[in-house]
């Protein structure tokens, strides 16, 4: 298969996917990586099936492609190849939950200057990086790189990559219960997904709509957080998107239980130890869970530096510096030094997030 009948074979699978048939999509990609000889149009189907994959939650199919996407890369020895490559490795193993090679492959990534393509994706990789600290609960790193990611897209005027930290952001400020930003930041992505993602992927919605069914949940309006998480699923179910679809199932659960529904909400539970242990009268374990708890708020500096108390324990207004560091917002209000407590960096500007 020559050049010219590989570039028009990956267009036809383009346009089979965008029209919701993504098994033949596959199927004409697959064919072209059997026969064609040209490396640059191997490299870039590879780069929809890794994308693909993603999308319809087959992470261990989307590191197999990304594997040999880089293999095709050092082929080519093409730098832009090559950063591109290592992005989609950092991203399967983001999926997987392989954070701390994301980690290292996006250093990799931030270690290949000079290329064309690093300024498009410098933000990609910050946000891969930031969901790799959140999910490792390092939050003022994950709050860096999200800001490095959000200051990129505006930089660039990438909707979709703003889109994307913006569902991000959703999940951080979910975790350490300020509700009110939980749910503004999935908000800004429907948004976006409303203004220009006509042409994006159904992924984009159900991603916006499931971070808002959670917010919403926390924030006890559950009609809305239902309504939310009911049009999220039926989007994952019509991709096949099985990680989506169990997420939703969670929320699903957490919303029955908050209305009372008890029977339901035996779904969430088997995933609470500390819940489980205080339940069955289990003290010495329940002891463990809370005072490692309380070690990871040492751990990860989650807790204000003027009036002392955990950040994350229950939901309160708070606001994050230039440099990352978070704090209630009533005790900047009240105290208004002019450099951060923690760090004692001089600008108290808010940031981005």
């Amino acid at each position: 298969m020559g050049q010219d009948q590989t570039k028009q074979q990956i267009e036809t699978g383009l346009q089979l996917y965008q029209s919701n048939q993504p098994e033949k999509a596959l199927q004409v990609w697959t064919r072209v990586l059997e026969k064609s000889a040209d490396l640059v149009g191997r490299f870039r189907v590879l780069g929809c099936l890794v994308t693909a994959h993603s999308e319809m939650g087959r992470y261990k199919e989307m590191l197999k492609f990304a594997v040999v996407q880089i293999d095709t890369a050092r082929e080519l020895e093409d730098a832009d190849f090559l950063l591109e490559s290592y992005l989609n490795l950092a991203r399967s193993n983001e999926k997987l939950c392989e954070f701390h090679k994301t980690i290292s492959y996006c250093k990799t990534c931030l270690g290949l200057p000079g290329t064309r393509a690093s300024a498009q994706l410098g933000g990609q990789v910050s946000l891969s990086m930031g969901n790799a600290f959140l999910g490792l609960s390092l939050f003022q790193k994950a709050l860096e790189s999200f800001e490095k990611a959000l200051r990129s897209a505006h930089n660039n005027d990438d909707a979709m990559l703003e889109c994307r930290v913006c569902c991000s952001l959703g999940s951080f400020y979910a975790q350490v219960k300020d509700y009110e930003k939980a749910l503004f930041f999935p908000c800004k992505a429907a948004e976006l997904v409303n203004s220009y993602g006509k042409g994006w992927s159904l992924k984009y919605r159900a991603m916006s709509q499931y971070h808002m069914a959670v917010a919403y949940r926390l924030l006890g309006h559950l009609g809305s957080a239902m309504e939310c998480c009911e049009e999220s699923m039926k989007i994952a179910l019509q991709h096949g998107d099985r990680p989506l679809q169990a997420l939703c199932l969670l929320c699903f659960a957490d919303i029955h239980r908050s209305r009372g529904d008890l029977e339901l909400s035996q779904l969430k539970l088997h995933c609470l130890s500390e819940r489980i242990c205080r339940s069955k009268g289990l003290q010495r374990e329940l002891r463990a869970h809370v005072v490692r708890f309380h070690e990871c708020v040492e751990e990860t500096e989650l807790y204000c530096g003027l009036c002392g108390e955990s950040i994350g324990e229950r939901n309160s207004r708070l606001q994050a510096l230039p440099c990352s560091h978070v704090f209630h917002l009533r005790c900047l209000q009240k105290s208004g030094p002019r450099s951060c407590p923690n760090c004692r960096r001089s600008s108290m500007k808010p940031g981005f997030v």
